[in-house]
């Protein structure tokens, strides 16, 4: 079927013109495209027809099965550290980049599709992709953007009519994904393994114009570019800590340069508060633990520095000084914007908006303040509490009633002894407690996507019933506004459900 309207406006990437960073790919053609959901919102937000989307033409379209006008489909080399082994030459196996759009600010946007076919990169692999994972990329994605947390997100979703063969025999999907873009610490490896200086600058000028243009002006604009990076990343990983999400696949190639939350494979939230809680089956030694995030992540930083090293200055020496000073910001960086979130959470006094989260900050928080937020963490994780329900029931204490909070607590004697001491603090702060309960259910959400809900909803739509998901989608694109009738969707997971295990490369 030919496209006669004009689906998408894309522009070309500046990323296809970097000599050797991508190759060519089809995508392939499938069976019986049928659009499983359609992500309106963000339709809306890209400035495109959501009627033409359905359209059987746009419907093809977005699986690849007919390339729209404009469109140039690529597959992007990178390469990576997975769980620290690094392997040269990774890429989009099974994704392409269809082209770039501007959304309604007129920022470039990546419109990518995921389990189009196989690609120059594919490394053995069918290229594929079945019904549930695509959906769960959907889910959390729309989960994490409703929570306020910079991610990709799906466009669409479309059942291809074929099948694809896993453990089992499971009906394929295609994603349309959006991102700021899909650049990765990988693909500065994969660049400054090619050994030409042109490729590696024209990559990192690429990423400057789109993503840190502020770098430009800089004495240094590589080293700014860098240190741009580093902050991103520790404001994205505070976030992430902040709510209990454990990403679980934290290799190089999916650490962004924008700063967005990628590939949610293996991610999943935490339930009971330990910072040694894994999902992924494979992540055995637990390096992708929730507490390991902040470390693993400067780590890749550290990857990514030394893939950059030639950018910041002929000197090797000169350059590692100069790396390695920005570098060790990213835990300042991380800490004092996490110290800040927990304040928050517990309803104590946070910096102003315009003021800046750096290691002032961090040095200026109150130690009373931080020995709270360390005491409670310190009962979390004796008593296994719920991370999501209790910090939401907090505010139900400041309101007088504290049997909420008291009943996830196996001896909650602890429990009030520490509440004692809050209670007396937020007294000091000088805000009405009302006013202090409400903001402090502005941070803390009362709905995230919970692992046995999200899986609950995942087994349906592959058995044909997509109502669940889009029940769920909703619940969760107002997280932190408790509504009647949706108590099922903040409860914990039933103690049938059992250890949760994940899955990466589904």
């Amino acid at each position: 079927m030919s496209i006669e309207a004009p689906l998408f406006a894309f522009e070309r990437s500046g990323f296809l013109d970097l000599e050797g960073m991508s190759a060519r790919s089809t995508p392939a053609k499938v069976s019986a495209p049928e659009l499983l959901v359609l992500n309106d919102g963000l339709a809306g937000e890209l400035g495109l027809d959501v009627d033409l989307l359905r359209s059987p033409a746009g419907v093809e379209a977005l699986t690849g099965h007919e390339v729209p006008d404009g469109a140039e489909p690529a597959a992007q080399a990178y390469a990576g550290h997975q769980f620290g082994s690094y392997s040269p030459r990774l890429g989009d196996g099974r994704a392409v980049l269809l082209g770039e759009l501007r959304d309604a600010d007129g920022v470039p946007r990546d419109l990518h599709l995921k389990g189009s076919g196989r690609t120059p990169f594919a490394r053995g692999g069918d290229g594929l992709a079945a019904v549930g994972p695509m959906l769960r990329e959907y889910v959390m994605g729309e989960a994490m953007h409703a929570l306020g947390i910079p991610t990709t997100r799906a466009l669409a979703v479309v059942a291809t009519g074929d099948q694809v063969a896993r453990d089992t025999m499971l009906p394929g999907a295609v994603l349309a994904r959006v991102a700021s873009s899909h650049l990765r610490v990988g693909s500065f490896q994969y660049a400054a393994s090619l050994g030409d200086p042109v490729v590696l600058r024209g990559l990192a000028d690429h990423a400057i114009a789109r993503h840190h243009p502020a770098a430009v002006e800089a004495d240094h604009r590589y080293l700014a570019l860098f240190e741009s990076v580093v902050t991103t990343q520790a404001s994205l990983v505070a976030r992430w800590m902040l709510v209990g999400f454990v990403h679980g696949v934290l290799n190089t190639d999916n650490v962004t340069i924008s700063g967005e939350t990628i590939d949610f494979g293996p991610c999943a939230f935490m339930e009971a508060f330990d910072p040694a809680t894994v999902f992924s089956s494979i992540d055995h030694a637990g390096r992708y633990a929730y507490g390991n995030q902040p470390q693993i992540t400067q780590w890749n930083l550290a990857r990514l520095a030394e893939a950059m090293l030639p950018l910041f200055d002929p000197d090797t020496d000169r350059a590692v000084a100069m790396a390695t000073e920005v570098l060790e910001t990213f835990e300042v960086r991380m800490r004092a914007e996490w110290a800040v979130g927990m304040r928050a959470k517990l309803g104590l006094p946070v910096p102003a908006d315009d003021s800046t989260v750096d290691d002032a900050t961090l040095a200026d928080d109150a130690p009373a303040d931080t020995a709270l937020v360390e005491d409670l963490l310190g009962l979390m994780r004796a008593q296994r509490v719920e991370f999501t329900s209790c910090f939401r029931a907090l505010s139900s204490v400041v309101r007088g009633d504290p049997d909420p909070a008291r009943a996830l607590f196996a001896e909650p004697d602890a429990f009030d002894a520490w509440s004692a001491r809050w209670l007396d603090a937020l007294s000091r702060v000088g805000r009405p407690l009302d006013a202090t309960a409400d903001a402090m259910d502005r941070v803390n959400p009362v709905y995230v996507a919970r692992n046995h809900l999200v899986e609950e909803a995942l087994a349906a739509a592959t058995a044909g019933d997509l109502d669940p998901v889009t029940r769920l989608v909703d619940v969760l694109s107002r997280p932190f506004d408790e509504r009647p009738g949706l108590e099922r969707y903040a409860e914990p997971a039933p103690a049938d459900f059992g250890r949760y295990v994940t899955f990466c490369g589904t």
